[in-house]
């Protein structure tokens, strides 16, 4: 940290993180540049079904797993070795559907980074250029060391 407000910035966020027991979050490093997307493919398999439905259509709980895999893919080469995100909320909307055997385009770009939570823009398109989903997701910084450890 190379000012004086990144040192206030940080121990206030150490400060609120250890007052409210969330020893285990960390504030993101500095690097981490808002406007960063990745976009994978992925193909829809029989166990991402909508098991409800006769027919065999992608499910809206399969679509958010694999927006959040996308947002985890894009920012996990910034993270440092104790680091890891986790998905903290969701707000995507299912807009068209999609047979299983199709592929599918997911597309995260991450819009902002305060202290240690990521908020992320999420679309997905499939194989026929439909917009099949869309919305935000957000995501924490955490500490893999202590995380889960009663820390």
């Amino acid at each position: 940290m190379n000012s004086r407000g990144d040192h206030k910035q940080g121990d206030a966020a150490r400060l609120l993180r250890n007052r409210c027991g969330l020893s285990y979050s960390h504030a993101m490093k500095p690097e981490l540049p808002s406007g960063i997307t990745r976009t994978q493919i992925y193909e829809t398999t029989l166990e991402m079904r909508a098991r409800q439905l006769k027919a065999d259509f992608f499910s809206t709980p399969a679509m958010i797993g694999l927006m959040e895999r996308t947002c985890v893919d894009l920012t996990e080469p910034y993270l440092n070795p104790d680091e890891q995100t986790v998905g903290i909320h969701v707000d995507v909307r299912h807009r068209a559907p999609t047979k299983i055997g199709q592929s599918i385009s997911v597309t995260a770009t991450l819009l902002e980074v305060k202290e240690n939570k990521i908020l992320y823009s999420v679309s997905a398109t499939n194989d026929q250029g439909v917009k099949i989903g869309d919305g935000m997701h957000r995501r924490a910084v955490i500490n893999t060391n202590r995380f889960g450890n009663g820390a």
